[in-house]
């Protein structure tokens, strides 16, 4: 008896319906076609524990399973559940009328019990935009995908529940969360706050601004002036996320399996902070089952690199074409997978090895040559897609003990940030992909970071008396254009060609001494 069961396929960010055919027919052996990996073939040994554990059996008949369309590659154990279902239908072991109306996924324990799978969200998308009325999934992975509105949504916890299910004998309670109330419920929620920082009020006003114009920035500074602890704090001065970036945000998580399993939607921006030993193909995506990389789990998000010229050349390198074109395509001989991966990058260092270099009480061992060495291990195309440079110095002891000073909380430094934000999206509305100073060059910068004679002549002494190299003058014109920008100022006006030339440390001529 031939049976056709529907699953799904996650490529990429995106889900591929698949069809499941088994066909039970005279002879003996069990046969799996249509490109199964090994964790696919595997599936039959843990389906024939599951079925004996409920009261069932693998056919003494030749059991031929199909999995359609044939040229795909079916990766994992989420096929575990739609095959065993198949299985007892072809053997007239369980009497299902109506496949048809179902995408099934789950992976199976010996016992029987049904495991999380990776993809839920996006293969619940696909489901609802082919037109299927329900999808079985683990109850692990139900309240992710049930933000998915026009679909039931059924959470099961056994083989045995589903079988149930489908001969009508027992019923499952479709999952149900209203979207909106779910994403304004934590929405925006941090439990660090800007407001717990003290000091710093310099570095903080160069993060306001990076965060204003999405602006790549990198801080230099001795052991414990508070880099880290900064960088933390940018998500919550970030724009808050869109339903639709939210959205897409969890597809990405969802893939990746980094979803916690209370939490069926992102309601704040990620924050990633690699370690420095990562690999490339851990950084930028891949692998032999490709797979997103931080940089595309950092996407509507940050992207930490702590003490970056401790990450490898190599690693490093490969994110110059993401942060261009904020999308990462990784290809295969037969098939080829995009993950966006639209970050903020925010890096730190010590400005040499022994980290002492121009502290103000600390006296550096390290000579000139050396310096300059480990400043060399950043590439000049890397940073050159850093906007901001920025020097931090430790907090004198008078700043950490003065409890009495108000400080600026994020929300304050926030509403600032958005107001900026929407001046910039008005801006650039009719340039697609477009939409903060950040993504602006060549031609646009003449027409929107425009600045009068006396800038022009400001900027002219600075790049001649610091040496600001010439990778400095369209940078330090971007940024120039968000702080008008948080002063909602049309105009780019002497004073903020100032403050912007201050940010571009790195590129003076011998800084390192």
């Amino acid at each position: 008896m031939l049976v056709k069961v529907f699953a799904s396929a996650v490529h990429g960010i995106n889900a591929t319906t698949i069809t499941i055919e088994v066909n039970a027919i005279q002879g003996i052996k069990y046969f799996m076609v249509g490109l199964p990996d090994n964790a696919v073939k595997e599936s039959l040994q843990r389906i024939e524990s599951a079925l004996r554990q409920n009261g069932y059996k693998m056919p003494g008949q030749r059991l031929i399973i199909n999995l359609a369309p044939a040229d795909i590659k079916k990766e994992g154990s989420s096929y575990d559940l739609p095959i065993a279902l198949g299985i007892l239908a072809a053997s007239k072991q369980i009497d299902v009328s109506d496949f048809n109306s179902f995408i099934i996924m789950g992976e199976l324990s010996l016992d029987g019990y049904i495991q999380p799978i990776r993809g839920a969200l996006p293969i619940t998308i696909q489901a609802r935009n082919e037109g299927f009325k329900a999808i079985i999934l683990p109850k692990q992975n139900a309240r992710e995908a049930a933000v998915v509105n026009d679909i039931d949504v059924y959470g099961a916890e056994s083989l045995s529940e589903v079988i149930q299910f489908l001969q009508n004998k027992s019923s499952l309670i479709p999952i149900k969360i209203n979207l909106e109330e779910e994403f304004y419920a934590n929405y925006n929620k941090y439990q660090i706050d800007f407001s717990d920082v003290k000091g710093q009020e310099n570095v903080k006003r160069a993060l306001e601004i990076a965060a204003a114009g999405g602006h790549n920035i990198i801080m230099i500074g001795p052991p414990g002036a508070g880099k880290t602890m900064l960088a933390k704090r940018i998500p919550t001065i970030l724009p808050p996320l869109t339903l639709e970036e939210a959205l897409e945000t969890t597809k990405i998580h969802s893939v990746a399996g980094t979803l916690d399993k209370n939490t069926s939607l992102m309601t704040v921006r990620p924050f990633r902070s690699p370690h420095h030993t990562i690999s490339d193909v851990a950084l930028v995506g891949g692998g032999t089952y490709p797979q997103p990389g931080e940089i595309s789990l950092a996407h509507n998000g940050v992207l930490f690199l702590d003490e970056l010229p401790e990450f490898k050349r190599t690693v490093l390198e490969v994110m110059r074409q993401p942060l261009e074109d904020r999308v990462v395509t990784i290809s295969r001989a037969k098939f080829s997978v995009e993950y966006p991966s639209s970050f903020m990058l925010v890096a730190s260092m010590n400005p040499c090895p022994c980290g002492y270099y121009n502290h103000p009480e600390k006296e550096c061992v390290c000579s000139s040559g050396v310096r300059q060495k480990y400043l060399s291990r950043i590439s000049g195309p890397l940073l050159d897609r850093i906007d901001i440079h920025l020097e931090v110095v430790p907090v004198p002891f008078e700043k950490l003990s003065g409890y009495s000073v108000k400080v600026e909380t994020s929300e304050i430094i926030r509403e600032r940030v958005v107001k900026a934000r929407k001046l910039q999206e008005a801006r650039y509305n009719n340039l697609p992909g477009i939409y903060c100073n950040a993504q602006i060059s060549g031609k646009l910068i003449q027409q929107f970071a425009t600045i009068d004679s006396v800038g022009m002549s400001l900027l002219k002494n600075a790049m001649n008396k610091l040496g600001l190299s010439a990778r400095a003058y369209d940078r330090i014109l971007k940024v120039a254009r968000t702080i008008a920008d948080l002063e909602l100022s049309e105009q780019i006006k002497p004073a903020h060609v100032a403050e912007a030339i201050q940010y571009r440390s790195l590129d003076r001529e011998g800084w390192t001494g």
